[in-house]
């Protein structure tokens, strides 16, 4: 098994589906998870700190574990079946089998380590060479912050 970050959500044009894409950590191999709208938001609200008024269901999952005494302490991206992932969760040394949009949430909620197994990584993962990941990282960089005006020269004529 290999350790993956998150590295966000992301929604993929023009289908408008959101995924959640990991990086093996240690390694040049991005993974992409397509997953549902309503598992993209309690991914993206786990990573940005978010913590709701009252505990939505991946929060209550992990008070209610937290409650009875057991811990979270990986998830495990097991399989990929045709084109579904398979996931479980280990608690206390039990393996229980969970999507692994859920399985996700609940580990960035908890600190959990989030492995996958090398055959789901060599089938499933994207290799992206470290000076192509640095261009890319570079790019987006730029995209945050670019501002229309910045491709406006004084040579130019105005706009009719």
């Amino acid at each position: 098994m290999r350790e993956l970050d998150v590295m966000g959500v992301r929604v993929e044009m023009p289908s408008n589906i959101p995924m959640v894409l990991l990086r093996e950590v240690g390694g040049h191999r991005y993974l992409p998870i397509w997953i549902g709208a309503s598992e993209a938001s309690a991914i993206a609200s786990a990573q940005e700190g978010v913590v709701p008024p009252r505990p939505l269901t991946h929060d209550l999952m992990i008070d209610v574990l937290g409650s009875l005494g057991h811990t979270l302490s990986e998830v495990h991206i097991t399989a990929l079946v045709g084109r579904t992932f398979h996931a479980a969760l280990v608690i206390d040394g039990v393996e229980v089998s969970a999507r692994p949009s859920d399985a996700i949430a609940l580990a960035l909620r908890c600190g959990a380590e989030i492995l996958c197994a090398d055959e789901v990584l060599d089938a499933a993962g994207i290799d992206v060479p470290e000076a192509e990941d640095d261009e890319v990282e570079k790019f987006r960089e730029f995209l945050d912050h670019v501002n229309p005006d910045d491709f406006v020269t004084d040579d130019e004529p105005p706009e009719s």
